[in-house]
Formats: C-alpha cells, structure tokens, sequence
C-alpha cells in the first residue's frame, strides 16, 4: 500500500522517502520516468549547472588569485559541489536518503549575495571573543551555582528541600538545565518555591544567582555586543567608504587621461564637462539621480571639474528624491478661492483628526455598554446613526479636499490615498447594511448573517481610522523621534532580517530531521484528560502545547519563535527531553544562544545607534526620515557618515599607482 502524503515542506514537497526535493503529491521517486520528478530533479541539475559556469566566469574575469584568496567565492565553489554530489546521491536512491545536504546550505546562496548580511557577518565573528570571554563567565557562573545548590539540596533534612531537589537539583543535568531557563527568568519564581515555602532563607541563593547571572553578567554581555558591533561595523563601514572614494577618483584619473590626451586641457586642469556628459549618459542609474547629476556637470559649463568637484558630485547617488506634489487647481470666483484656502488648510486635517477622535471613543463606549449584552438584545439604533454620520463627514471631507488639491493633488498623499480608500469601503459596506436591514430604528438589531455581518464589519474597519492619527507624529518632537527611529529600523533591518531568516530556516531544518514525528497528539482528545491526574499541572500534555512540534517546516518556525521568545521554555526543553532522548537540550540552548543572547543583542544594539543618532544635539536639524522635508536617507552607512572620516589624498593615489589594472599617467 502506497503510504500517506507527509506533512508540507519548504521550497519543493517531498516523497516517501522523507526528502525535500520530490515534487509534492508524489508517495515515492520511483516515477521519476512519468515526468513531473525528474523534471524538478533536472531543473535543479540545470540550475547548479548554470551556478558553476556563473562561478567559474567570475573566477576568470576577477582573476584566479583573487578567486582563491575570496573565502566567499571559494565557500560558493564548495556548497555547489557539496549540493551536486548530495543531489546524485538523491538520484541513486530514488529519495529514501535520511538526510539532504543541500537543504541547510541554501542560504548560503542568499548570504553570498548581500554585501551588508555579508558585513554583519564579518562583525559577529569579529565580535565572537569578547562575547566568548562573557559566556565563559556565565558558564562558571552556572557551574558554581550548579554544584552548590546540589550540594544546598541534597535531601533528607526537611520536606521542602528534599522537594526542591527531586523537582530541580536531581541530578547534574536537570539542576544545570533548571539553572539555566532560571538565567532567562522563564521558570522564576517556580524553582525556588518548594524550598521557599519551607524556609525563607533559601530565597538568598536564587536571589544572589539571578543578581549575578540574568542583571549583571547578561546584560555585561550585551553591552559588549553594542561596543563590539558598533566599532566593528563602522570599520567595515569605513573600508566601505574608501572603496567608494578610491573607485570615483580612479574614474576621474582615467577621464583626466582622456581629456590629456585630446589636447583641450592639461592634464592637471581635470575633467571635462563634456567627457563627462557621455559617460553619464551611457551609465545605469535612476533616472532621477543622473538627470541630477546632469544637471550640475551642466552648471560648470566648459570648465573642467578639480578631483574635490567631481566627487562632491557624486554625493547625488546619496540623495533620496523628494516628491513634489502638483499644483493646486485654479479657482477665478473669490467664493471658490476662500474655499479652496479653508479646506486645503491644515486646519483641515485637524478638524478630520477630531471627529476621527470622536468616531473612535463612540466605538469604545458602545463596545464597554454592550459587553454583557446579547446580540439579539441590544439595540444599535443610537450606534447606527453615528456611523452614518461620521461616513457621510469623510466622504463630504473626501470631496472637499479633491476640491481644494485637485484629484491628482489628492492622491499624492499617501495619506489622503488611505482615508480615501478606507472612505469608499466604509460607505459601500454602510450602504449595503442599510438595503439589508433598513434604516436604523429604535430597536434596531442587526441580525447575524453567517461568521460576521456588513454591520460588524463595518465596525471592525472603522477602527482602522485610528492609522489617521500617524500624521500628527512630525508636529510632536518627541514622539516624531520614536517614529523616525522605527522608520530606520525598517530601512535598516535587512541585513539583520536576512540572517535572521537564514538561522531560522537552518535550525528549522535541523529540527525536522531530528524531532519530525517524535511527539505525537492522542487521538480524539488534543489532551491527556489533565482532569483524571494523567498529565503534572504545568507539563506539556496539560498545557496542550501539541502544536508546538517540528512535523512540518511551518509547524517548526512557529516553535522557534515561541523558544526564542523564552516564555515558558523550559515546557518544550522537558517534553523534547522525555520524548527524544537528553541530548535534545543540545538543539535547543544552542537555539537560545544563537537567537535570544546573539541577534536579539545585536537587534537591539541596532535599536539603540537608530535612537542615539536622531537624539544627537548635533543632529537636530536634521530633517526626521519620513518627513516631506527629508532629503536623505536613513541608511547604515549615512547612520555613521558624521563619524567617519574621509581618505585623504595621499592614500587615494597611493592605493591607485598600485592597482594591477590602472596605470597613471602621471
């Protein structure tokens, strides 16, 4: 008989074999010859194919010296290889290979690609020894907490004790692994209560190791992961910079030759606007960046630029293009023109902000009146004449402000796009729940018409007018730098997103190779009837924490998430632990290393420059990201560009009169 379809896998399904690369719906690779699966097993030959020839071009054109001294170029030339003989190996035994290879070295492809991810990286394992020293720290730490509390809880003297050893302290592995998830402050204050409740005085060991362990050395550990990442990325940064500078001032060396060599110029006199103007109108760039790059080397005229003008203009690719909005129409009635200067007015928009306001407080009245009360019994006729009021005020505000911009003025605000958008909803869902239930009427009850009425949802959406109230954060300084600060850390998070999105698919993986099917939910029951005394109150069966497994890749992330998060850890730590073997606790601190001491460290450190750098005194009259008066953005590099300094003269052109491929002519 043909065994059932598995669970559902990431990237491509997988066969009966407990693979990853079969094509989903298939119970075996034996029908490679039919089509489907040896179509995705050739995509993929082809696919690897096209990655080596790619690889061994860039090998040609960077050099094959340079090829072997790039770690990164070399780590692609070897996952290739790897994930070629793990597919051969996948061909010969028609899918029934316990393990794929290849499966956790496909991030690589995605770190390889990012010269950010690849810095962050640089300055984690840069960052490694100190944070090494901490965590040898806290491991002592731990030990020595460790062997006394065995030695505090050994038993025998009163009840509370011998409780506290057989629940905690039973053995060394269950006392260090109790210790631990106490470091995360997950199981506090459960592990002191049974030797608490007996004596008040065992408070002091758990207190004095919590002081210690989770106050001092935890937090000494991310302090030094702040110094570390910040010092480290702004060398990298820094390195960045003279690449960037050396790479324009050989561009201005080699146009400087060519306007040498017609004669028009002296070598020494720069380059020429026009050589400049044809090689900019042949480049790759934004259409917005080069019409203003344009612009200025127009602006010089016939005179040639220095090596400071030609990389001042540069400074352009740095700039983010401002949005001008159209003009408004033109009115030739006074009537119209006052009426055009009263409600484009950002008067205006606060009037709209308080009867937003206002529509929200009603809601919440209504919501606070009609907890106790039954559908069928409440009578939503005051309710219903709000809202059709307070939809008739945005869609009038709606046409007002059309009137006063200009459509196409109008739908240059994002904003004015949202209250738009959310204007036309509302009034098509107000008016479909009047043609249903008639206008409203004392004793007016929408009746329920299947999950959720057009009366219900036009309440759930009418909440959605409190995203109204994001504008006011440019006019409050202190809020408006909250804001901008989460704004950066949006522009700024894909570096660390990308690795994060890494580490989670790897250990995902890991962790359905290793615990895929190891714990099992009864059948017909989702519990272990915790009401008969079956299940410890507290365990994994009671708390029907079934969901929590590593079946599918989906399934795995989400249990990643909730272990990342520490909250009731130690649950998943004991039920991996009685339904695998001790050695998945291995799987699981590492987890929280990687995860909750490493990146939430760094995300945080992140956090903390975002913050530091808008607070700046100095920084002040910079514009906040996000504003219309923005004229920057908020990018890592510009984050430190105040810091970092600029290469000087001497080392440009010494670097340049080295260069294997660049010969100055002067």
């Amino acid at each position: 008989m043909a065994e059932p379809l598995a669970e559902s896998e990431p990237l491509l399904g997988r066969g009966r074999g407990g693979g990853g690369d079969c094509p989903a719906g298939l119970t075996t690779c034996r029908s490679i010859r039919v089509g489907p699966g040896a179509m995705a097993q050739w995509d993929l030959c082809v696919d690897q194919a096209v990655v080596f020839i790619e690889d061994a071009i860039q090998g040609y054109l960077f050099g094959w010296a340079h090829f072997q001294k790039d770690l990164w170029l070399l780590g692609y030339l070897v996952v290739l290889v790897v994930s070629l003989v793990d597919w051969t190996v996948s061909l010969s035994l028609v899918c029934h290979e316990p393990l794929r290879v290849r499966r956790i070295l496909r991030p690589f492809f995605l770190l390889q690609n990012s010269s950010m991810m690849k810095k962050t990286l640089k300055c984690i394992r840069w960052s490694l020894p100190e944070m090494a020293s901490v965590g040898l720290l806290l491991a002592i730490h731990l030990c020595f907490f460790t062997m006394f509390g065995m030695l505090l809880f050994a038993g025998g003297k009163d009840d509370g004790q011998d409780r506290e050893r057989l629940t905690y302290f039973r053995n060394l592995p269950e006392s260090l692994t109790s210790l631990l998830v106490l470091l995360t402050t997950a199981n506090n204050p459960d592990v002191m209560v049974p030797a608490y409740s007996k004596n008040r005085a065992y408070a002091i060991f758990f207190i004095v190791f919590t002081v210690i362990g989770s106050l001092f050395l935890m937090n000494l550990l991310t302090a030094i992961i702040y110094s570390q990442f910040r010092g480290y990325l702004m060398k990298s940064l820094q390195t960045s910079l003279f690449r960037r500078r050396l790479g324009t001032r050989a561009a201005f060396e080699v146009l400087s030759s060519v306007a040498g060599e017609e004669g028009a110029f002296p070598q020494a006199a720069g380059v020429k606007p026009q050589n400049l103007l044809q090689v900019l109108q042949r480049v790759q760039l934004d259409s917005s960046h080069k019409e203003a790059m344009m612009e200025q080397v127009h602006s010089y005229g016939s005179v040639p630029l220095s090596a400071d003008e030609f990389q001042k203009l540069f400074n352009e690719l740095d700039r983010s293009v401002v949005k001008e909005h159209p003009r408004r129409p033109t009115y030739q009635s006074p009537f119209l023109q006052s009426a055009q200067f009263l409600f484009g007015h950002y008067y205006f928009d606060y009037l709209g902000n308080l009867i937003a306001l206002a529509n929200l407080v009603s809601i919440c009245v209504f919501l606070v009146l009609d907890a106790d009360v039954l559908p069928a019994e409440r009578d939503d006729f005051v309710l219903g004449i709000l809202n059709c009021v307070f939809i008739v005020y945005y869609l009038l505000e709606l046409l007002l402000k059309v009137f006063a911009l200009g459509l196409r003025g109008y739908l240059s605000y994002p904003s004015n796009v949202f209250d738009g958008l959310l204007t036309i909803v509302l009034l098509v869902l107000e008016i479909s729940t009047l043609a249903v239930y008639r206008l409203p009427h004392p004793g007016w009850r929408p009746e329920m018409l299947g999950l959720l009425s057009l009366w219900d949802m036009t309440r759930m959406l009418n909440m959605l007018i409190v995203f109204r109230f994001l504008r006011i954060i440019p006019n409050m300084k202190p809020m408006a730098v909250v804001a901008s600060t989460v704004l950066g850390l949006v522009q700024n998070m894909r570096a660390f997103g990308g690795i994060l999105v890494v580490v989670y698919y790897v250990f995902a993986i890991i962790g359905i190779n290793l615990f895929r099917g190891v714990i099992v939910a009864p059948l017909g029951n989702s519990s272990l009837a915790p009401a008969n005394g079956s299940a410890p109150c507290g365990s994994f069966e009671q708390l029907e924490y079934w969901a929590n497994n590593f079946d599918d890749f989906a399934a795995a992330l989400v249990t990643l998430w909730n272990l990342m998060v520490v909250n009731n850890w130690q649950v998943l730590l004991d039920a991996f632990r009685r339904y695998s073997g001790p050695w998945s606790k291995i799987y699981f601190v590492l987890w929280w290393l990687v995860s909750s001491v490493i990146w939430v460290n760094l995300f945080l450190a992140l956090i903390l420059e975002n913050f530091l750098h808008k607070w700046d005194p100095h920084s002040y009259l910079q514009p906040l990201a996000g504003t219309p008066e923005a004229t920057y953005q908020m990018t890592v590099e510009l984050m430190f560009r105040d810091i970092l300094e600029e290469p000087k003269e001497d080392e440009l052109t010494e670097t340049l009169s080295h260069h294997p491929h660049l010969r100055l002519c002067r």
